[in-house]
């Protein structure tokens, strides 16, 4: 059964194995474990960043194309939920219907872009992305009619899933069962769906073909495979999975701006936590934004504490100053790239390996 769910994509270490479970035990109880809404938001904005990770990795990892596009889909997604709700109002219909619509645009667009820019080889095809990604984000942001512009979109979602919900009048474990705990379930288990899905999706014929073409394109386009067909529904899958990634992320904060979906910043943050977790590996799509989206988090609130412990050393508490949390970060990612080059899923199927 589990060989099934997995798609006989076994994690092969122990200690990876041990981790993601931890990860999964972890999400699926965090309401319960670490109550609050800072925590809350976190294990979602996790959640989010392992389906957009994810689907990236998709592109990158398996198929070996290098696209600066892809939070432009994040952001249809995000944006389809978005103008649905704020022009049909709260309810399940206008969730159904920007999704649908943000889908059928991100098809599209994936489309052209495959087939008119896969052709171009190596840094002239992520140009191409990177351009059409800025000129996406500007449209959205003049736009303001239908987008509202930079000012963005605030709108409300379904009763059942707004915090003033209530399910029950009696807390569960010290947690109130409202509209917001159910919003969580529904990300966890939309992600949780998704993720498995893209493990589906690269254990099978068709991802066996998609990492031959990233080893060694000629070579797979000799042996009768049409790469340019494989390489354009690659993207399109990638599109299609980074824009439901935003729809999870409108629904979760009930808002939307170009500087919520659509910042290249995203798009950094997704390289990293590619790197950190593994090329080529769903499960670290999931470590890795595990990682980072904690590490981005809380860096900030641990620092403080070390300033305020070291204050007795002013050089010291001036350099574990909260301020310099990006110094810090910074400085963990090199930490992690030198030790783990590989990714953090790499680096331990490698030790398994090696005997």
């Amino acid at each position: 059964m589990l060989k099934r769910i997995l798609s006989n994509d076994f994690p092969r270490n122990r200690i990876l194995a041990v981790v993601l479970v931890v990860l999964l035990l972890a999400l699926a109880f965090m309401p319960f474990i670490f109550p609050g809404v800072k925590a809350l938001n976190v294990a979602a904005k996790i959640l989010v960043f392992v389906v957009l990770v994810a689907s990236f990795d998709l592109l990158l990892g398996y198929t070996g194309i290098v696209s600066f596009a892809h939070t432009m889909f994040f952001g249809i997604g995000a944006y389809g939920i978005a103008i649905a709700s704020t022009r049909m109002g709260p309810g399940w219909s206008a969730i159904v219907v920007g999704l649908a619509v943000a889908l059928a645009l991100s098809f599209v667009l994936a489309l052209v872009v495959g087939l008119f820019s896969l052709r171009v080889r190596a840094i002239f095809f992520s140009m191409i992305t990177l351009a059409v990604a800025a000129a996406f984000q500007t449209l959205a942001s003049q736009l303001s009619e239908l987008t509202g512009g930079e000012d963005g979109l605030t709108f409300k979602m379904p009763e059942v899933l707004s915090p003033s919900y209530q399910l029950s009048e009696t807390p569960f474990l010290g947690v109130s069962l409202d509209g917001r705990l159910i919003c969580y379930y529904l990300l966890f288990v939309t992600a949780l769906i998704l993720l498995l899905a893209m493990l589906r999706i690269v254990n099978s014929p068709f991802g066996r073909v998609l990492q031959a073409i990233r080893e060694n394109e000629f070579r797979a386009e000799a042996i009768g495979y049409r790469v340019v067909v494989y390489r354009t529904t690659s993207s399109i899958l990638s599109a299609l999975f980074a824009t439901v990634a935003g729809a999870m992320l409108a629904i979760w904060l009930r808002y939307n701006g170009p500087d919520t979906s659509l910042s290249f910043e995203i798009m950094l943050d997704v390289l990293l936590i590619v790197v950190i977790g593994g090329m080529g590996t769903i499960y670290g799509a999931a470590i890795g934004s595990g990682v980072f989206v904690i590490a981005q988090s809380y860096l900030q609130d641990l620092l403080k504490l070390g300033s305020d412990a070291t204050s007795g050393l002013p050089w010291l508490s001036a350099l574990l100053s909260p301020d310099r949390w990006l110094l810090w970060l910074g400085l963990l990612f090199v930490l992690s790239v030198y030790y783990f080059p590989t990714g953090v899923v790499g680096r331990l199927r490698a030790m398994r390996a090696r005997p």
